[in-house]
Formats: structure tokens, sequence, C-alpha cells
């Protein structure tokens, strides 16, 4: 049968699970895409308003396809990767981005099995790795390979909540799968772990307060009064998904496909922030990290700069505030005012007075040198 042949292909491939829905699998997807797009929980991600049509129903984005093949691998850590909160003086990137690119990893694979299916079966097949207008989640649930946790994450109760997806669209009919039913039960502890509150309730996300969101596809200054919430994390959040019960059934590091870099496991704050455009681009050459840029990702180091309570990374705040961008300068001002506020005094004048950008400014005004106690207020204030 082509089925089971292509199940034990995709294993082959590195595969852990498998499974095939109907393009028309997730008739609710739709309402609830808008309902999330009305409230303006997207936040700057314009591209989901932009294809909502087509990331709604597979058939407008192909109106040829007749089965949906959707595929996960593992990926959770070997060890607890919450314990590098603890080290604020290090940065914390999220399990997923400590390796070499996800997307570089699968998509060859996947098309491997593509050529694989129309060399056994013919038709077309079109490939899809997190790039294009799909919903992976739903159409993962749809097809029996998890269900979409509390936290929204698709969640397997044989690989917990640690899963990349894929999804190979095709011409041919092959037999669905069964969808995965509802197994988080009375649990909570992924929205009770969220240190930015970002689910309003089970099953919704505001990815405006998502730290995730916030230090990956955020272009501006973070929101001040959620600054001090991010701790060390300057890429990514894993709180919600390592805090998963049903991670402890999972296997991890099969064949190891995406192990960390040791450079990016504990990287030092004090080294990150002497990146010049040329180490990052070294540092993060073929990892997720490299595509929000250096000054987005120093913005990120900054202010886990500013939680560290390490007075002796002022020195490498201080410097930042003379960076050519006015998103980093504007988190150096920060980050200096929490660690040293006479050091901050001391720049403020030939840094405010030259300073031509208005988001900046901002932020020394929000930084209220004048007052002893604003500096603080400025960045704790109750989100």
């Amino acid at each position: 049968m082509l089925k089971n042949e292509l199940v034990a292909y995709a294993r082959a491939q590195g595969f852990d699970a498998i499974g095939v829905a109907r393009p028309d699998a997730i008739p609710l997807a739709a309402g609830r895409l808008r309902a999330f797009l009305d409230s303006g929980a997207h936040g700057d991600m314009a591209w989901m308003a932009a294809n909502a049509e087509r990331r709604s129903d597979p058939r407008v984005l192909w109106p040829d396809v007749r089965s949906i093949v959707m595929l996960g691998i593992n990926y959770g850590p070997h060890d607890d990767p919450l314990v590098i909160l603890k080290d604020r003086c290090r940065g914390g990137i999220s399990v997923y981005a400590r390796g070499d690119d996800y997307h570089e990893v699968i998509k060859p694979r996947l098309k491997a099995i593509g050529r694989w299916l129309i060399e056994k079966a013919g038709g077309g097949i079109k490939v899809f790795v997190d790039t294009a207008a799909v919903m992976e989640k739903p159409l993962a649930a749809a097809a029996g390979i998890g269900w979409q946790g509390k936290h929204t994450n698709l969640v397997s109760r044989r690989l917990g909540s640690w899963l990349f997806l894929g999804a190979i669209f095709t011409t041919l009919d092959l037999p669905a799968d069964a969808p995965e039913g509802d197994h988080c039960g009375a649990c909570h502890a992924c929205l009770d772990i969220c240190p930015t509150a970002a689910f309003p309730a089970p099953y919704r996300l505001d990815a405006t307060r998502c730290i995730s969101y916030l230090t990956i596809e955020h272009k501006g200054p973070i929101p001040r009064a959620l600054r001090p919430r991010i701790g060390n994390r300057i890429y990514g959040c894993d709180d919600c998904l390592a805090v998963c019960p049903w991670n402890k059934f999972a296997k991890t590091g099969r064949e190891m496909k995406f192990a960390a870099r040791e450079a990016l496991r504990a990287p030092p704050l004090a080294e990150l922030a002497r990146l010049d455009d040329a180490a990052f681009r070294a540092l993060f050459a073929r990892n997720p990290v490299k595509r929000i840029g250096r000054a987005r990702f120093m913005r990120n180091v900054l202010i886990a700069i500013g939680n560290s309570g390490d007075a002796n990374l002022a020195v490498e705040a201080e410097r930042l505030l003379g960076d050519p961008s006015p998103l980093v300068r504007g988190a150096a001002v920060w980050a200096l005012g929490r660690l040293d506020r006479g050091r901050l005094r001391a720049c403020a004048e030939p840094a405010r007075t030259n300073e031509p950008d208005s988001d900046v400014l901002q932020e020394w005004d929000a930084v209220g040198l004048s007052d002893p106690a604003a500096c603080r207020s400025a960045g704790d204030d109750d989100a």
C-alpha cells in the first residue's frame, strides 16, 4: 500500500511523525484566524493578514491539492532549557535556534520524500516549511500528529511539545488519518509560567506580549513595561514548551539532527554586546538568529544586560549609546539607566544633544534623570 511505504520512507528520512489530512480538514481555521487578526494580536506580522484567505484554506493556496502530508520532527533538548534563565549574565537562546536553521535541515528531506512519491505514484507536489501561507499546526492536528495545546503549539503524546513541522501538498488522493483529540485536561502549566501573561485565555495567544514575538518578529523598541519580564532571553522563549508534561514521553536528540552549537548554549552577554555586523553574521551563519539582523539582536542583548543586575556590564551599554542603529541606542539608554544612573547622567548631555531619532529621545525622556525614582518606574511598570 502506497501510504504504508510513504510512512516508512518518511521515517527513514528522519521524521518522527507523519499523517495525512484532507485539504478541507480545518473548516474552523478561517474564523479563528480572523478573530485573531481583528483583535490585533498579530502585532507587526502584517504578512498574516495579507495572506489570510490562502492561510485559512489550503485549496486557495493550491486548487489542485487533494491530500496534505504533514510531518514532524522532535527537536527536544537533552537538558533543562530553563536553567540558563538563572545565569543572568548569559543570553538565553531558544532551543530551536541553537544550531543550524531548521528550514535548511527539513526542506531537503521533504523534497526527497516528494520526489519519491512522484516516482512511485505520479502526480504533483509542493513542499512547505514555515515559509508560506500554510497553517501547519491545525493541519498537523487534523492529520493525527497531535493537538494544539493551551499554549497554541502542537503537542504530541509521543513527542511532547518540541516539534518542527513540514507539509507536502500533493495531487494524489491518499487515505486521511483521524484527527488527534485534546489531551491537555486540567493542566495549565504552560499558561502559568508565561513571564508576560501572553495568554488571555487557554488556547489563545496575544503575540504582542509573547517574548518570542517581541525578540524575533517585533521590529521596534520593546514596550518598556515588558522589558523586565524578558529577563535574559535574547532570542525566543521556551518556557511554555519546556513545562509541558507530555515532554517526558518524548525521545530527544534522535540522530542529533539539531545539535546545538557550543557557542550558542549560554553565550556571555558581554561578548555578544561587542559584536559588529561582520562578527554577528559570522557567529550566526546558517542559523535562524541571523534573519533578525544585528540591530534587533543587539536590542535584545541590551534588554538582557539591563535585567542582569551586574554593574560590570554598564560599560557595554555605555559604549552602545553611540551605535549607528537608533534601535540599539535606545535600548542602551534603558539598560544603562537600570545599571548605573551616574554613568548615564555623565553621558546624557553629549549623547542626547546630538541625538536625531525621536524614539531614542523618548528613551532619554523616560529614563527620568532628574527624578531618582523615575528610572526604575520607567522600566518596571506593572504590565
